[in-house]
Order: structure tokens, then C-alpha cells, then sequence
């Protein structure tokens, strides 16, 4: 029954790209996604980076152009500023042959070019030009926008069925409406609108509003200008009948500009939501970093599709839950700050602003029982197939279904993220965020998985190579088995598990514990899970009554059990588990597989001696005087590499 319903819904929706969907655990957020891979789906030619475009850097970009949300239609000019890597002779541009390029001007002079069925379009220069040099032309061109992805569009909004015409451009629709470079390898530094269209309409767009001005025979001329590079992806602009809101947002205050349809306007639950933007800026500012694009805006421009697209500064909008308001605000520092290199690896723009939807409902939205509801329900839709990569190969860059997958990309890629909070710690893991975004090698530019995975390595010590290998570029989850038996002070742990997918022979992780006591006393552990069916000792000062696996979902599995056992026995503890805990700690450390004295130190991560002392078996050694970082205890010739929160 649910099958058919979506099925239907694919037919009476508009055939759309839509790039975000709410993450409700029901059919209408899965109608939504049905849709956003239905108009992927046309897609014939797949690419990361086209090696025609590869030889220049595009630097600036000035559209004018005349739009009539009414008329199916463009028509104007793209003035392009690019400095030649090499010697060239000619230059592509990404642009579809349904539109008509009538003319290239260079330096008040006709170039001549070719319209290919690739999609592009090469101009040919009248001598060669050297590299390093800036130098800019002009393509004129108009006619009907290909309707390859959907990215321009028309329909009307409102009771008085008022024309809106929009773009969205995810992954590969650029070239559909506008003369570009499409690779992920180059942003466009610098982009220009101007805009003419009739008076009675207002232009949204990315950027900083530079004027509105009246023209002869009823038109208006908009000019909206960005000066943060910008993917050809996030280029965008909506037109209609808006109604302007302008305020403020974040600290110190930065412009907060949303253009909305009138219905909107006079909706007061929806605009409830729109001020609540300015609470979860609040708190993704204060948790990864000041917003990248403070010296412009941020804001929303209404569309007339469902869902929601993180077009840079100034999301598209056809819909106004909280949950998806925060998903494309997080978009803005991954996605549009810092973007994917490769479509490859979506996941690092999705799962992260799935994650945005994590930090929402934790720190905003819900009692911490409700997060934890809502947790269940994403790691329900995880395991719900045991298989599926989250990183997406070369093979599938023409599946739709594999690319925006809201299980693998969105729902799988956000929890791939809190696994890594959970193995980092909140402290490590947030800094390692607000460092990701700050290196300058990344900065408003593009990120691939190494470079994340280099990045965080550098910020916490912690290399996530196995990591990535098992819950990336692997499928599945485990199902773990954990057994126990208390003897006196000590507990024994014997954790084994099962793969739902064969690609993983076994998961690598941290598991979270919780053991609860008969007078109400609580003690937490983290064993450190390497081998299957490895046993664990640890101390317990009370008398036990329950233990709790994954206790609040940190990490990703199905069918777990926990079962008291007493037939467990030391013996059953692995003699050689050695083992500094917990990692990362705070004021003390213990030493687990060390049962006497023995002489220990702890360095810094640049060698420098912080500390030498005497181990006691038993007690902890305390670090509460070591300031946040990543550190070496070595003891008995092992280097163990520990995080200070």
C-alpha cells in the first residue's frame, strides 16, 4: 500500500529536483525524496570534472539577463573573467545546445564558436593566450532552458495564481541556463546578477542586494552581487510577487533577508519558523563556527516545490519545518563553505547537514527521551536494508537513487558523524569542525573524504582510516552480543558481534556501557572493541544490577542483547588486552593489562616531555593539569596515543 501511494505521488507531484527533505520517519518525506532522484534520473552524461574546462580558472562571472517568471525564457549575456594554467588557444564553457548562442564578443571583437552536443560550447581565440594572464568575453544567448535536471522552472504560486520562476541546479543543471564551469575543481570568486524583469516582480538571489532600479516600459532592473566564491551549482535566483523581510541574525549581527510568497507572510506558524532561524544560528555558530558568509546575509527565497535547496546566503525554500530550516542553514558551512570535491563523496555534504538536524532537535527541539525516539528512527531507516555504501562509486554516479540516498547519504552519513563525535568526544569533535573549515587549503573551497580525514587527524590525533574503511566505503552495521558477570569489585565484559553485509569482516569502534546499580549508582565504560568475542576487565565499586549497551545510540547497530552470564570467567579476559582509558579523558586516565609498577611518560604530540612518574596498579594517573590536546603515554615500551579534553 505504501509502494503505491508513492507511486502515485510521483505522478501528481511536479517532476523537480528537490535537494533536502524533512527527515520525518513517514511517506511524505519519502515522496520527497522520490522525486529529487526521479529528476536525476534523466541524466546522461556523469562527471566530477570536465577535463575540457580544466585548463583555466574561472574568476568572475556577470549574468545579464532579461526573465519574465510568466515566459519560459532567457535571454541575455554571461561576461566571464578567467586566467589561462596554460597556454591556450581556445576555451569551453559548460552550456547546454538547447539554448542559442548568437554571439561571443572579446575585446569589442567576434570570436567565432561551436555549439556541441556535449554541452558545451568552444570559442576559438585569434592567437594563443599565455597563462597567467586574466582576460575576460561575453556569450550572448537565449531561448527555452534544457529541462535535462530541471534546474529552471516556472509555475505560479498563490490564490491569484501569481507566475514564480526558479532555479536549482544540483548536481549537473548549471549548464542548462546559464554558460559556466561546472567541475567541482573551481569556484567562481566573484558573481553578478542583473536582472530585468517586469516591475511588478522581485528577484531573490545569492549575494548582497546592490540596488533595484526602474526602467523605461514598465521593467526593473535587479543587481545582486556575491564576493564569496561560489560552486556553479549554488548559483541561484527565484522571482515572483515576494513579499521582503529584512532583520538581522547571529552575533555580532549580520543581515537576515527572506523573500516569501504573500501567503507566507500572512501565515503566522510559518513565519514562527522563519524567526526560529535565528535560534539555531545561535547555536550552529556556536558549535561550528561563525557563519561563513556574515558579510552578505543569510535568508531564505520561497519556491514553489517541496523541500529545500542550500543555495549560498540564501536557501530555496518550499517548505517550513524547523528540521529541514536547520538541515540547509547547516548546509551553508558544509556544502557551500567547504564543498564536496567530488559528487562521490555527497556524503560529507549531506551527512553533515543531516547531522545539522541532530544538533537541532538535541540542543532546541526535543527532551533528550524525544532525541533519543528520534535516533531510533534514523538508525531504523539505516539498518532497515543491510546493505548499501554510503560513499558512492564511480559506477553509480548515474544512479540518482544511490547519490541523494536518504538512507545512505542523508540518514547513514549523519550518523557516520555522531560516530565520530562519539570516538572523539564533543570537545575534540567540535574543534576538529571548526578547524575543517578554517584550514585554507579547504576554505571555501572543495573537500574530498582524505581531506577530511587528513584534517581531523591533525586536529584530534585520531586517524579515522579503519574507520572510513568499515562504515564508509563498507556496507552495513553489526549486531552485537555483550555478555557480563560481576565477582566482587571487577566486572567482566565479553563483547562479540555479527555483520549484516559481508563487505565488512568486522567493525572497529569504542562501544558505549552503562552499568547501573542495586542503590541507584551509575558508572560508564568504553571498551574498546578490536577483536570479535574480546573480553574486557573492569572495576566496579558497587553492586551491579543492570548494564546498558549504546545507552544513548552513539553508535550504529541492530538487534543488539545484553545478558548477564555467569559462567563468564576471568579467564575468558584476553591476558594480553592492554589498554589506556577512557579516550578521550578529562581528569583521569587507568591503565587496563598492567597488573604492577612500572614507569611511565607522557609527551605531547610534538615530543615535548610533559611528565615522567610511577604507575600503581589500580590507581589512576591524573591529567587534570594537562591542558585540551593530544598526547603519547608510553609505559613498558607502548605508545599509547591519548585525547585531554
Amino acid at each position: 500500500m505504501k509502494t503505491l501511494y508513492l507511486l502515485i505521488l510521483s505522478l501528481l507531484l511536479p517532476q523537480v529536483v528537490y535537494s533536502q527533505n524533512n527527515h520525518d520517519h513517514n511517506i511524505e518525506k519519502k515522496g520527497l525524496v522520490a522525486q529529487e532522484m526521479k529528476s536525476f534520473a534523466k541524466k546522461m552524461i556523469t562527471y566530477n570534472v570536465n577535463p575540457n574546462t580544466s585548463n583555466y580558472d574561472l574568476q568572475y562571472q556577470r549574468m545579464d539577463i532579461a526573465l519574465d517568471p510568466a515566459v519560459y525564457n532567457i535571454s541575455g549575456s554571461v561576461t566571464s573573467h578567467f586566467k589561462p594554467n596554460q597556454m591556450m588557444s581556445s576555451i569551453y564553457f559548460d552550456l547546454t545546445d538547447d539554448l542559442t548562442v548568437s554571439q561571443v564578443k572579446y575585446h569589442g571583437a567576434d570570436l567565432t564558436f561551436q555549439q556541441l552536443p556535449t554541452k558545451e560550447v568552444k570559442i576559438d581565440f585569434p592567437a594563443s593566450l599565455p597563462a597567467n594572464t586574466l582576460d575576460s568575453l561575453t556569450i550572448n544567448y537565449s531561448g527555452a532552458p534544457a529541462t535535462t535536471y530541471n534546474a529552471f522552472f516556472n509555475g505560479n504560486q498563490g490564490t491569484q495564481q501569481t507566475p514564480v520562476l526558479s532555479t536549482l541546479s544540483e548536481p549537473y543543471g548549471a549548464q542548462d541556463w546559464f554558460p559556466t564551469k561546472q567541475s567541482l575543481n573551481d569556484k567562481i570568486e566573484r558573481f553578478d546578477f542583473k536582472i530585468t524583469t517586469p516591475s511588478q516582480y522581485n528577484v531573490a538571489a545569492n549575494g548582497k542586494l546592490m540596488s533595484e532600479t526602474t526602467l523605461p516600459g514598465g521593467k526593473k532592473l535587479t543587481f545582486w552581487r556575491t564576493a564569496y566564491p561560489t560552486a556553479a551549482y549554488l548559483i541561484a535566483l527565484s522571482i515572483t510577487n515576494f513579499t521582503k523581510l529584512n532583520s538581522t541574525i547571529g552575533n555580532p549581527p549580520f543581515p537576515f533577508v527572506n523573500y516569501v510568497f504573500p501567503s507566507t507572510n500572512s501565515n503566522a506558524a510559518k513565519m514562527a519558523n522563519i524567526e526560529w532561524t535565528k535560534q539555531i544560528m545561535t547555536i550552529f555558530e556556536e558549535y561550528l563556527g561563525p557563519y561563513p558568509f556574515r558579510n552578505e546575509k543569510y535568508g531564505h527565497m520561497e519556491f514553489q516545490w517541496g523541500g529545500g535547496m542550500e543555495h549560498q546566503t540564501m536557501s530555496s525554500m518550499g517548505t517550513w519545518g524547523r528540521d529541514i530550516i536547520a538541515h540547509e542553514l547547516a548546509h551553508q558551512w558544509f556544502g557551500d563553505k567547504v564543498t564536496c570535491k567530488t559528487w562521490n563523496d555527497i556524503w560529507l555534504n549531506e551527512g553533515f547537514a543531516t547531522f545539522g538536524e541532530h544538533l537541532a532537535n538535541e540542543k532546541l527541539l526535543m527532551t533528550n527521551a524525544q532525541f533519543m525516539n528520534y535516533l531510533v528512527g534514523e538508525k531504523s531507516t539505516i539498518t532497515s536494508n543491510p546493505g548499501g555504501s554510503t560513499y558512492v562509486s564511480d559506477a553509480e554516479l548515474s544512479n540518482s537513487n544511490t547519490i541523494f540516498s536518504s538512507r545512505l547519504s542523508y540518514a547513514k552519513g549523519g550518523y557516520i558523524v555522531r560516530m565520530i563525535k562519539w570516538i572523539l568526544g564533543d570537545a575534540a569533535f567540535y574543534q576538529a569542525v571548526k578547524d575543517y573549515h578554517a584550514r585554507p587549503n579547504l576554505a571555501y573551497g572543495y573537500a574530498s573524504t582524505a581531506d577530511f580525514k587528513a584534517s581531523f587527524l591533525q586536529s584530534s590525533g585520531k586517524d579515522l582510516t579503519e574507520f572510513f574503511n568499515d562504515w564508509l566505503y563498507g556496507q552495513g552495521y553489526p549486531t552485537y552480543n555483550i555478555k557480563w558477570r560481576q565477582t566482587g569489585n571487577q566486572i567482566f565484559f565479553k563483547a562479540g558481534q555479527t555483520q549484516s553485509n559481508a563487505s565488512v569482516s568486522f567493525f572497529e569502534m569504542p562501544l558505549p556501557i552503562k552499568v547501573n546499580g542495586t542503590g541507584g549508582q551509575v558508572a560508564y565504560y568504553v571498551l574498546n572493541h578490536t577483536t570479535n568475542n574480546q573480553g574486557f576487565l573492569e572495576t566496579v565499586p558497587f553492586p551491579v544490577a543492570s548494564v546498558q549497551f549504546n545507552y544513548e545510540h552513539q553508535i550504529l547497530d541492530k538487534n543488539s542483547t545484553v545478558v548477564q552470564d555467569n559462567t563468564l570467567s576471568v579467564s575468558s579476559v584476553e591476558k594480553d588486552d592492554f589498554a589506556l582509558y577512557p579516550n578521550p579523558a578529562t581528569n583521569e586516565l587507568y591503565l587496563k593489562g598492567l597488573d604492577k609498577q612500572a614507569e611511565y611518560s607522557i609527551h605531547s604530540i610534538d615530543g615535548k616531555l610533559i611528565r615522567t612518574d610511577v604507575y600503581q596498579p589500580g590507581k589512576s594517573v591524573g591529567i587534570s593539569d594537562l591542558v585540551p590536546g593530544t598526547y603519547i603515554f608510553t609505559v613498558q615500551e607502548k605508545n599509547i596515543k591519548f585525547l585531554k579534553h
